[in-house]
């Protein structure tokens, strides 16, 4: 009577499940990875985008001074998240009501490197602030 191995009937059955589940394994970290990029260049955009407000709203501050702040912030720090930047500000525009005070808003956009060919992911973010403005203290009535 002739015996069989067990192992002859499971010939490339591990070769098989590689197969299956290397590539499955590999997506899920080109995902993980591409998602990690995604969230550091919104942020990035996002800090810049506060960093140019922060720049505009100072009083007597230059009409370029938010657009300039923000992309000088994300060249700096964020070169290798944010790709092709640029940023543009809205304002100070007044508000519905008299004596309200005027708001500026920097938009950041740019995209985020891929490891698809072709993919193109945009990331914008706007941060709004009211502009500075200063009031000289009222003087105490006797």
């Amino acid at each position: 009577m002739r015996r069989r191995r067990i192992s002859d009937r499971d010939a490339g059955a591990l070769i098989l499940s590689y197969l299956i589940i290397v590539p499955v394994f590999m997506l899920a970290v080109m995902v993980i990875v591409q998602s990690a990029l995604w969230y550091l260049a919104r942020e990035a955009a996002l800090a810049a985008a506060r960093q140019g407000v922060d720049a505009a709203r100072v009083p007597g501050a230059a009409a370029a001074a938010g657009p300039q702040a923000a992309l000088s912030f994300v060249r700096h720090s964020a070169s290798g998240y944010l790709l092709g930047p640029a940023a543009s500000m809205v304002g100070p525009q007044a508000g519905a009501g008299a004596g309200a005070t005027p708001t500026i808003q920097i938009t950041v956009t740019g995209h985020i490197p891929t490891f698809v060919p072709g993919l193109v992911i945009n990331i914008s973010q706007a941060v709004q602030a009211p502009a500075e403005k200063f009031v000289a203290p009222k003087a105490a009535a006797p």
